[in-house]
């Protein structure tokens, strides 16, 4: 293999990262999930995989401008210094470029194979993260993620809407569940990167309020999201199948919250931070699950 090509490999792999592919991965099955959910049988083929990577497309756009704003922050973190952006390797007027492609071939998808309701409620989450979220939000206030979280929070109404062409109540009760997962989600991780966000100067809450403040509203939060994530099945949106789910899922968080609580280590924050990306795939998975049980 020549160098040239080993050169051209790096820079794309590069240009991926930018997008945040883990974290895009999640929202986008939680979109598709939505689809699923948002018609009594299967959903047309041909709209699911226009939809999916429609908003692929433009949440790939609005992490790759959040690097871009964020590169000299990122410069500053352990966790975010290798990024193209922080070190420098891909300029600021490149990923403009990439981001403005990306997110213009989304809109177009979106808006030609889709739906136009689909596409401006896709580019208003990319606005509300990239711009409210990262430019005014995140940099001023500790709360940065708990108001910031509705753009993160979007994606099953995104997906309802793009076989559906609306976004009833159920949608939304879905918005509400992944609403209240970002706080908990977000703050284990800033409770082991600590120090990270103190040489950055964002205001996380564990930097402006103290550890054992934020172990609280973790625990808080996530008794909460035991009560949202049971609510499909108080209104008859899934069935019994889900209920054991939820219960059992949202119960084990509730436990790691507390024993995180009362017992803080690093390792337990970052056993609760990879328990959260997996307690959302499996939640969302058996809705589906059930969705797909009662349809038998």
């Amino acid at each position: 293999m020549t160098t040239l090509s080993l050169h051209s490999q790096s820079l794309l792999r590069q240009y991926l990262v930018l997008t945040k592919p883990r974290v895009t991965q999640l929202a986008v099955f939680c979109a598709v999930i939505g689809m699923f959910l948002a018609t009594p049988g299967l959903p047309d083929a041909g709209r699911v995989v226009a939809a999916t990577l429609g908003i692929w497309l433009l949440a790939a756009a609005a992490f790759a401008v959040n690097c871009l704003i964020e590169r000299e922050i990122d410069a500053r973190m352990l966790r975010t210094a290798r990024r193209a952006t922080a070190r420098g390797t891909i300029t600021p007027l490149q990923v403009l470029v990439f981001s403005g492609l990306l997110g213009a071939a989304g809109m177009l998808i979106l808006y030609h194979w889709v739906n136009a309701l689909t596409m401006w409620l896709t580019f208003a989450t990319f606005v509300g993260y990239a711009i409210i979220y990262t430019m005014i939000l995140k940099p001023r206030t500790p709360q940065n993620i708990v108001i910031g979280g509705l753009s993160g929070a979007m994606p099953p109404a995104l997906g309802w809407a793009a076989i559906a062409d609306s976004v009833p109540a159920g949608a939304w009760l879905l918005v509400l569940i992944i609403f209240i997962w970002t706080p908990p989600h977000f703050w284990a991780l800033a409770l082991y990167r600590n120090n990270d966000y103190k040489l950055a100067g964002l205001p996380m809450l564990p930097v402006t309020h103290g550890p054992q403040f934020t172990r609280l509203h973790i625990l808080l939060y996530s008794i909460a999201l035991f009560a949202a994530a049971i609510m499909p099945f108080i209104v008859r949106m899934s069935g019994p199948l889900y209920l054991v789910a939820a219960v059992g899922l949202s119960g084990y968080f509730v436990w790691r919250s507390w024993e995180l609580y009362l017992h803080y280590s690093d390792e337990r924050s970052r056993a609760l931070f990879r328990y959260s990306i997996i307690y959302l795939a499996l939640l969302f998975g058996a809705l589906l699950a059930d969705h797909w049980v009662g349809l038998i």
